[in-house]
């Protein structure tokens, strides 16, 4: 339980936090079924190539939108099409443009700003393209009262493949992700697969999610299955009772195994195989930890880190894909960490694990072919029986150091693996998320 948010909250808290200047967590917006995607109105703005696709995807959301502000109005969200910023002068759109709304957001409100891939640019178009990094940053540690700021990228092509992204992005489904810069189409098809549902994309899908029976596996199997999945949960036998629980509750599958076995590839390809003929949908989220500074660590601690975080999810990625056991416009996510983008002292091994986890989505992303996608999310700090373990200062500092000044809940990360897992986000691929709240420092 976050004491310190229930405090501010309270009149005297609000007077403290007001007049001492202390963080101030506001109550995120989180979807729940039966809401719209997004409540309330979104402002489109720019004069970029991605104007006329941003509209036709806002239409078919269902989400409201409009060109014009009126002054005295809220709104919800915002998004700019900055494709048409060609140098550095011309970022000035971007202050033109956002300065008169700032005021119009209301509390946990959405921006989304829309470039072209900077890599696939040249000259001063390629300069002022990348500086849309450092502004989506910035307003994201401004904007405050529990908003977001997003960076996405569009190859060219990719227009008309933006639709499960900005429903991501707009809507609370979002809460915990701020400051993020993602690319669509810029690695493998940049065309979207059909979605059958808004409500129920994953209907007919099977997803398998490795450590399910509790945390943020089991929100993440909970999450995939309200999205129309259906679930293989798979834990290891100490936690089998848990894992029957879930798993029955979502109507779904089970096998326990200890994925750091030697054989657990081939056990897991063949019950794949026997029970569900392929799967869709594959997520990487066992770990451990096993925290001590590097002079203190001793091989066993090393070693059994690193085959849980990293090498299960690379050998039955790989077993899955040759074996053909992920089917067309499949779905590869992997649970990194925000430790293996800005490291943490004691965590050398886990850092180094997940950050192999980046480098498994960099490897794999290339190779893949006919619709099937590669991507992480990066946690960081997120309230679960582990972190509620941590000692009270760490735990403080690990949920006000980021812009929302509070810690995320496993719902938040699940939320982000579900978009990623919808057939409509075929062109996002290679691509690793933060859902740390935009972290303060390291990332």
């Amino acid at each position: 339980m976050d004491r310190y948010a229930s405090f501010t909250s309270s009149p005297l808290g609000k007077v403290l936090v007001r007049n001492l200047g202390l963080p101030d967590p506001v109550a995120l917006d989180r979807w729940h079924e039966g809401a719209p995607l997004v409540d309330g109105t979104v402002v489109t703005g720019g004069t970029g190539r991605l104007a006329g696709p941003v509209t036709a995807s806002l239409d078919a959301l269902g989400i409201a939108s409009t060109n014009t502000a009126v002054e005295g109005e809220k709104y919800k969200g915002l998004v700019f099409d900055a494709t048409g910023i060609a140098d550095s002068a011309g970022l000035v759109a971007l202050q033109r443009f956002f300065k008169p709304l700032m005021r119009s957001l209301p509390p946990c409100s959405r921006v989304v700003v829309l470039g072209a891939v900077p890599e696939s640019l040249s000259g001063p178009v390629r300069v002022a393209q990348r500086a849309l990094e450092g502004f989506t940053r910035s307003l994201g540690k401004e904007i405050g009262r529990g908003g977001t700021v997003q960076l996405v990228y569009v190859a060219e092509g990719a227009e008309l493949a933006l639709g499960s992204t900005l429903a991501f992005f707009l809507s609370p489904k979002s809460a915990y992700v701020s400051g993020q810069v993602v690319r669509v189409g810029a690695t493998g098809t940049t065309e979207a697969a059909p979605v059958p549902s808004i409500d129920k994309p994953l209907t007919g899908k099977v997803a398998l999610v490795t450590g399910a029976s509790r945390g943020i596996g089991e929100q993440i199997a909970r999450v995939l299955h309200r999205d129309g999945a259906t679930i293989l949960g798979i834990d290891v036998p100490q936690a089998a009772s848990e894992l029957l629980v879930v798993t029955r509750e979502l109507d779904g599958d089970n096998l326990t195994l200890d994925i750091t076995n030697k054989d657990a590839p081939q056990r897991i390809a063949h019950y794949v195989k026997e029970t569900f003929g392929a799967v869709d949908v594959v997520v990487h989220n066992a770990g451990i930890t096993r925290d001590k500074k590097l002079a203190n660590m001793d091989e066993d601690r090393w070693r059994s880190v690193i085959a849980v975080n990293l090498t299960a999810p690379e050998r039955i990625s790989r077993e899955l894909l040759e074996q053909g056991l992920v089917n067309d416009n499949g779905r590869i996510i992997g649970v990194a960490s925000i430790a293996g983008i800005a490291g943490n002292v004691g965590q050398t091994n886990y850092a180094a694990s997940k950050a192999g986890v980046i480098g498994l989505v960099d490897s794999l992303a290339d190779e893949l072919r006919k619709g099937v996608t590669i991507n992480a999310v990066a946690p960081g700090f997120i309230e679960t029986k582990m972190t509620a373990a941590v000692p009270f200062a760490t735990r403080e500092v690990g949920r006000r150091l980021n812009a929302m000044s509070q810690g995320g809940l496993p719902v938040d990360v699940a939320e982000t693996v579900a978009w990623y897992a919808s057939p409509g986000s075929t062109a996002v691929n290679g691509n690793v998320v933060r859902v740390c709240g935009q972290m303060m420092l390291g990332a």
